[in-house]
């Protein structure tokens, strides 16, 4: 069984230990989740399982027709491809699969990544963290990015960094450990935070 699955984050809360020492731990809603495609070297040119999550009202005729083909009757919302390193993992799955928290156990190390919280228009300040420029003796330069060329060539580089659109960047933290698993609900608890907003989409897999 491969050892990933797709969730949605609900809220920050803490659990006690046998200490009584508090841990702050993010609250998961993870799966049920279904196997809706094996990709495979030979077909597709590369190793990987995709799986679908979360229930919608409403798909277009191909999507309702590729899950239709894996045998789900469920319209799923969100399908995320996962890689497998081992080709022992892709013959114990099968289209139609379920995936459920039960994959994981207390104590296992995690990888998260989810879409990060938008910011909006921010300045190079907020957004990349310049110093500000002299605040007295007539300096009218306190929040400009600075210099953003030079004589050649005549124009801006790609990759200056300026002010823009904050946030909605997919970002992945690692090495997140599971606090509880409780399958009756669905529900992950994992030590400290994790990218995006409340009900955001979450990829987590083991390592």
């Amino acid at each position: 069984m491969i050892k990933a699955i797709l969730g949605k984050k609900l809220k920050m809360s803490q659990v006690f230990d046998e200490k009584g020492k508090p841990i702050p731990v993010t609250v998961v809603e993870a799966g049920p989740c279904y196997v809706t495609a094996i990709k495979t070297k030979e077909k597709d040119g590369y190793e990987a399982v995709q799986i679908g999550y979360g229930k919608t009202k409403k798909l277009t005729k191909p999507e309702e027709s590729h899950l239709k083909k894996a045998g789900i009757k469920e319209k799923l919302k969100n399908l995320r491809e996962f890689r497998v390193k081992d080709s022992g993992t892709l013959k114990s799955l099968k289209p139609g699969d379920k995936i459920d928290v039960s994959i994981f156990k207390e104590g296992d190390k995690v990888t998260i990544s989810g879409i990060s919280k938008g910011k909006g228009f921010a300045g190079v300040i907020k957004r990349w963290g310049f110093a500000r420029g002299p605040e007295t003796h007539g300096s009218d330069h306190h929040r400009h990015p600075g210099s953003i060329g030079s004589m050649f060539p005549q124009r801006v580089l790609p990759g200056k960094k300026m002010p823009g659109r904050m946030g909605v960047e997919k970002i992945t933290v690692k090495g997140l450990q599971i606090v509880k698993v409780l399958p009756g609900t669905n529900i992950l608890m994992i030590k400290g935070a994790v990218p995006g907003p409340k009900k955001g989409l979450l990829e987590i897999r083991a390592g």
